[in-house]
């Protein structure tokens, strides 16, 4: 989706998490067992990760084991998901169980076009411990539709390293990030690794300075149509990133930096900060040789949030004629089991409460575990990832406007008059 989460909002191994990420086919595989009393289509986007796909698959054959249903996996690119999914669905060969987006531009036009199974009476058959928070971005019109994916957060990973030999300690709000930028800029690096060459990257620059700014609650009322997109702070945390551009605490040119230039920058030691996301995390443990910390963007006048998302999840085709077995293989994407091998394996972050005690993990990704769940449990822990909640039409209106920012052809209150434009489409 090249949204937020699965890199589409980086890194597509850790979209093939709790329900591995969206997809479908123009390869196909199963995961075949003799036994097998049945046979489901679960169709998954296509990963960069080929070592990722072949565990996913191995592990989803433990459930055919144990089920005798067998579950054929087949991929597609994301791109080409998009414009063929709802017509797979419509003709009745499409897959019986899919991984998509929640939010009212994917799982919720679905719903609305009466293209997905309703799983309410399931959550209270199968009691999946799903965070009530995650269980709403899959709940249109008062019904529930899917299994919430991986857990997603957007904030700034640092290198400690850096900082400590900087004398810099962890910013706790916008001075004194700015503060840090400036000492990391005198030593000659980069303060800041952003990239925006790929257009979704400036959707997550936006989400984590505007969570931030305006708080949970402020980005339900953008998001929900009852605050404007013009309105001073969108305009403010627009203004912030062109700021920051021309202090020089970005790349030269972000916008002609892509993503994996920007991950390069930082793990080679050149830069001291990457405003991304958690899925990030198992790269980081395998290309750094420095400790890593993780913290929110910060706020105006002191600690910020987090923006949190969803990666994509589990739906059931509303025209598959394999009800029973598609809920036998929810119930196992839904289980604590699962999430645990989701954590180990893909390095995710299931949507649910889980027991990692004896869990192979970082430190750095323990930490990041820790900090997601104690957050699921409160009230307005998370801000918002914007383009998982969005329609494409305002995407691609704040995907170009901070661009636009970036590369001077636009002002942030033009940009913000767009957003306010677009919203209403």
């Amino acid at each position: 989706m090249k949204l937020s989460l699965c890199r589409a909002a980086a890194g597509i191994a850790a979209c093939l998490v709790l329900a591995a990420c969206t997809g479908g086919s123009s390869s196909s595989d199963t995961s075949s067992q003799k036994g097998a009393t049945g046979t489901i289509k679960y169709l998954i986007e296509e990963p960069e990760d080929a070592a990722a796909l072949k565990a996913l698959k191995k592990h989803i054959g433990t459930f055919t084991q144990s089920s005798g249903i067998d579950v054929k996996v087949s991929t597609l690119p994301t791109d080409t998901m998009r414009t063929v999914l709802q017509t797979q669905l419509r003709s009745g060969e499409g897959p019986d169980v899919f991984s998509w987006g929640s939010g009212p531009g994917f799982g919720g036009a679905l719903a609305n076009a009466g293209l997905l199974y309703d799983l309410t009476d399931a959550y209270q058959k199968y009691d999946w411990k799903v965070y009530d928070w995650a269980k709403q971005r899959v709940t249109f019109n008062g019904k529930t539709y899917g299994i919430p994916g991986e857990m997603e957060t957007v904030g700034i990973f640092y290198n400690k390293k850096i900082f400590d030999r900087l004398g810099i300690d962890q910013p706790e709000s916008l001075s004194e990030l700015a503060t840090a930028a400036k000492r990391v800029k005198a030593a000659g690096l980069v303060p800041l690794a952003v990239s925006d060459k790929e257009g979704w990257e400036g959707g997550h620059l936006l989400s984590m300075a505007l969570s931030s700014a305006v708080g949970a609650d402020g980005m339900k009322a953008l998001l929900d149509g009852d605050k404007s997109w013009d309105s001073p702070q969108v305009t403010s945390s627009l203004s912030l990133w062109d700021d920051y551009n021309k202090a020089g605490y970005l790349p030269k040119s972000p916008t002609s930096v892509d993503y994996d230039g920007a991950t390069a920058m930082f793990y080679s030691g050149k830069a001291a900060m990457i405003p991304t996301g958690s899925w990030l995390v198992g790269e980081i443990d395998d290309n750094t040789s420095f400790p890593v910390g993780y913290i929110p963007f910060p706020a105006p006048d002191g600690p910020g949030i987090f923006a949190g998302g969803l990666g994509s999840g589990p739906f059931i085709s509303a025209n598959s004629n394999k009800k029973s077995e598609d809920l036998k293989f929810l119930n196992f994407l839904a289980s604590p089991e699962h999430g645990r091998w989701t954590v180990e394996n893909l390095h995710t972050i299931p949507p649910q409460p889980i027991d990692t005690q004896g869990l192979n993990v970082s430190p750095l990704f323990a930490k990041v575990l820790k900090d997601t769940a104690h957050l699921s449990r409160s009230s307005g822990g998370f801000g918002y990832n914007i383009d998982v909640l969005s329609t494409d039409v305002f995407n691609e209106a704040m995907f170009n406007g901070v661009q636009a920012v970036l590369t001077g052809q636009q002002t942030p209150e033009d940009v913000a008059s767009k957003l306010q434009d677009a919203s209403k489409q």
